[in-house]
């Protein structure tokens, strides 16, 4: 059993720093979310959980975020994409992504690039599109203005602090948009949505679910649940639905 820091080199020089834990197949694979890192919450949890369980696990840090290396202006989705792709294949077997928030969205391309590694799908307030149909909107108007005439602005929203948003991303963004169409999954898929989620309200989930074709899909809306889902309830809830689909 392994659980120091990893690293996981890409072609361009930048590495992926992960974290991982040898046991049963299939591998649990964690994904966060926009400027999350693999030492949060939920994060932890599985650790401790796959730890407890006998079950092999990867957490890991997108580009850019966290001991990850890569220059945040230069983060995109489809980099993140790339780097889930990259991280699957230098692992064996069948794997469950759970993606949280962001996560949600790179799972589900990972799993439109290699669906015959998926052993199931599990996603928290899964935030698919959220350049387009979340974020884009959401931004103060002056702040979409300086987007379009700069390239690029400063944002300092509350528990993620200071962070530049380029056009870059919102532009590439649309490359992999993936609710204007059906998305075939033929795994197993099980999405916890918060209904007291401000983030990624609960609607945006049923518009997933609307798309999700080819296999079974669960949609558990918890009443009073919140963007981050990590209370005690939340994360016990979270750990018997992986445990579920192992099996």
């Amino acid at each position: 059993m392994s659980d120091g820091i990893q690293r996981l080199q890409r072609p361009d020089g930048e590495t992926l720093a992960f974290r991982r834990i040898e046991g049963e197949a299939p591998t649990v694979v964690w994904i966060g979310g926009f400027r999350s890192d693999m030492e949060g919450t939920k994060a932890l949890a599985l650790h401790a959980a796959a730890r407890d369980r006998g079950w092999a696990f990867v957490r890991y840090d997108h580009f850019a975020h966290g001991q990850s290396s890569g220059d945040w202006r230069q983060a995109t989705v489809g980099r993140w994409r790339e780097d889930a792709i990259a991280l699957i294949d230098s692992l064996e077997g069948p794997v469950i992504p759970v993606g949280s928030s962001m996560g949600g969205w790179v799972a589900l391309l990972l799993a439109l690039a290699r669906p015959e590694r998926m052993a199931g799908l599990v996603l928290l307030n899964p935030a698919q599109d959220f350049t387009e149909r979340l974020m884009w909107p959401g931004l103060a108007d002056h702040e979409r203005q300086a987007i379009l005439r700069d390239g690029e602005t400063v944002i300092d929203e509350e528990g993620l602090g200071a962070y530049v948003l380029t056009l870059a991303m919102f532009e590439e963004a649309r490359d992999w948009l993936v609710l204007d169409a059906a998305i075939p999954v033929a795994a197993p898929v099980h999405i916890l949505q918060g209904r007291a989620d401000d983030v990624v309200p609960w609607p945006h989930a049923i518009r997933l679910v609307e798309r999700l074709t080819g296999g079974d899909v669960r949609l558990d809306l918890i009443e009073g649940g919140d963007h981050r889902l990590s209370a005690p309830a939340d994360l016990a809830r979270l750990i018997d639905v992986i445990e579920r689909m192992r099996h």
